[in-house]
């Protein structure tokens, strides 16, 4: 296994802003093709909104999409590392809290995302997991 976080993380970061609608941020997850994003205020990580946020959080409540914010419906203050990290403090932050995601953020900037596919591509390539993590969507 990689020995840092940043041997292993998803380069990049997808944010919107805290007012911005739950459309606005689900056809952004649809265009780049994730199923999460930060939500950031200025450079600042103020949450993580997953597209399971979204269903279960907003449209399962019945909640308009289009005027609820993203703000409203994330996990605040989300469980962050660093890229300097080593991998198994990373991993057991995963489990301690119960996160498939964790923010990576360098100098106090967001700069990636390490989630378990992350992690299960760079321990064994040929797992299950691995290989849904590369697998395009359906649909």
């Amino acid at each position: 296994m990689a020995d840092f976080v940043r041997d292993v993380m998803t380069a990049g970061v997808v944010a919107v802003r805290p007012d911005a609608s739950l459309v606005e941020a689900a056809q952004l997850m649809r265009a780049q093709d994730i199923g999460d994003v930060l939500v950031a205020d200025g450079q600042r990580v103020v949450g993580v909104l997953t597209d399971r946020d979204i269903a279960v959080r907003a449209v399962a409540e019945g909640v308009d999409p289009l005027t609820v914010s993203a703000d409203s419906v994330c996990t605040h203050d989300p469980v962050m590392v660093a890229p300097q990290d080593p991998v198994p403090a990373a991993v057991a932050l995963m489990r301690q809290h119960a996160v498939r995601r964790l923010p990576v953020v360098e100098n106090g900037l967001p700069v990636g995302m390490l989630s378990l596919g992350d992690l299960a591509e760079a321990q064994d390539p040929d797992s299950t997991l691995a290989d849904i993590s590369r697998a395009a969507p359906a649909g």
